[in-house]
């Protein structure tokens, strides 16, 4: 069974693509605009992973980062940015307990399908 991933952010053209990316590469992907609706997706069926975009209006992709280990602690969580503010975004839920990677934007398919791949590999050997 393919690893289900949310991948969220506010460029639908962005959520569409990297969800695409994942699909071609045998993940079960899914694209959210927004925390929110990811969040509430995820009542139902929790991804096992969740890439975000960090720097979304309404709630930051750091906060729903925040939500989700808290409903679902064994959700993989990835963030990445393109803006060097998001940095006081991070250090803020870091100073809460939580600590989450962060990928740089652009980010490049090779990189992150391996960078995917390391992480379902980290989760299979947690099981």
């Amino acid at each position: 069974m393919p690893i289900s991933v949310f991948v969220v952010d506010d460029e639908t053209c962005i959520a569409d693509t990297l969800a695409v990316i994942l699909r071609k590469a045998g993940y079960a992907a899914k694209a959210f605009y927004n925390a929110e609706s990811a969040l509430s997706d995820a009542e139902s069926c929790c991804p096992e992973l969740v890439i975000s975009d960090v720097a979304m209006p309404g709630m930051s992709g750091a906060e729903m980062a925040v939500v989700f280990r808290e409903r679902h602690p064994a959700c993989k969580i990835l963030l990445f940015s393109g803006c060097a503010w998001t940095a006081d975004l991070l250090e803020k839920v870091r100073g809460r307990g939580y600590d989450f990677e962060l990928l740089a934007k652009p980010i490049y398919p090779t990189d992150l399908l391996a960078r995917v791949a390391s992480v379902s590999r980290e989760s299979e050997r947690e099981l």
